[in-house]
């Protein structure tokens, strides 16, 4: 009874400062999603430590085992054993958008926080149980995109924002896309599921058409558009039976509007977005180069910009350990964050619907 006692006095007495010290504990929920070598192939950044690794389908974990020379022990087929076993801080999600839901399901009544692959989730349904679960239990619940890591990205919204450098924004257009899965080389495991109407929701319109929703909705601070168009195409059918390979969304707002550009059909991969206000224009070139005009000037700048120059997070994995340390706080309107990705599937389900009926999809205020 005493040892207990001076155990429990001992646990109140461990200062703050050392909690902080220690290494987040990381656990990965899932690893058919391509970009899952970015934890299982590298080191994982300071502050951060992978305590276990889940996937249900034996043979995609037996080939990440040999691909990554994983330690063995680390390995789990069931997601609650995981989670009861290694006891992680965090769990990153790496299986297909559909899998998100029972992700948080199993995780948010462990208190455990989760960082999912773009976008949040399927359809606005599997949002809110989400967004709900997040809430209830007081998870953290943050999406990841490779555009968030840019710091091209907060140089553009710093021009904007801070700088008044374009006269606010009055139209948007982003490009995201690249030559298509297949024919990039994706993985059988990753293909499978992307290409499969339910498991990722849609093709193109989904893969890369939330690319452009997220730092929309991130440029209006929050903002939802009035409505949303779109059209969808599939020039590879024979590649790309169940799903589009093509989408062009068109956001409408009070004051400004957006076009995303959505495909698989590029000759190579590109993610950039031109702005546009009464005074200038910004077009980012890929994360590190832009090009930049406004009133007065003869010709464009290029400019160049890396995380020296702004600060911004280039690995997803330390924003995820500094958030869940508290060492900084997750805005409603940032790129991470529950409220703009719920805004994004909302979005990319009102697109879905525009391009089956042909109609303008008008958003629930």
């Amino acid at each position: 009874m005493r040892s207990i006692l001076f155990f429990l006095i001992l646990s109140f007495c461990i200062p703050l400062s050392y909690i902080h010290a220690q290494p987040v504990r990381i656990a990965v929920a899932g690893i058919s999603h391509g970009h899952s070598g970015w934890i299982l192939g590298r080191k994982p950044p300071q502050g951060i430590v992978v305590t276990g690794i889940f996937e249900s389908n034996k043979t995609i974990l037996q080939q990440a085992t040999e691909k990554y020379h994983l330690d063995k022990q680390l390995l789990y087929t069931d997601i609650n054993k995981m989670l009861d076993a290694v006891k992680p801080e965090a769990v990153v999600a790496f299986g297909s958008i559909y899998d998100h839901l029972s992700v948080v399901e199993a995780c948010a009544p462990r208190g455990i926080h989760v960082m999912v692959e773009k976008p949040l989730a399927v359809s606005v349904e599997h949002a809110l149980k989400m967004d709900s679960l997040a809430r209830k239990y007081k998870i953290h619940l943050l999406t990841n995109y490779e555009t968030s890591w840019y710091p091209t990205t907060a140089k553009a919204y710093q021009l904007i924002y801070d700088s008044s450098y374009t006269g606010g924004l009055l139209k948007a257009v982003f490009h995201h896309g690249h030559e298509g899965p297949m024919e990039i080389g994706t993985g059988k495991a990753f293909l499978d599921w992307l290409t499969d109407p339910v498991l990722n929701g849609g093709g193109a319109v989904i893969d890369f058409g939330c690319y452009g929703a997220n730092l929309m909705t991130w440029l209006m601070k929050g903002q939802a558009p009035v409505s949303v168009t779109a059209v969808t195409r599939q020039f590879k059918p024979e590649i790309y039976p169940k799903v589009d390979d093509e989408a062009t969304i068109i956001l409408s707002y009070p004051h400004a509007q957006a076009i995303l550009e959505a495909s698989w059909n590029w000759p190579f991969n590109r993610k950039d977005m031109e702005l546009y206000g009464k005074t200038g224009y910004i077009i980012t070139i890929d994360g590190h180069d832009m090009r930049i005009r406004r009133e007065g000037e003869k010709k464009e700048q290029n400019r160049t910009y890396t995380s020296k120059d702004i600060p911004v997070y280039e690995n997803p994995f330390s924003y995820l350990a500094d958030v869940v340390r508290g060492k900084i706080t997750v805005t409603d309107d940032g790129l991470y964050a529950l409220p703009n990705n719920i805004t994004v599937v909302r979005i990319l389900e009102a697109a879905k619907k525009s391009a089956e009926s042909g109609k303008t999809i008008y958003l629930d205020r």
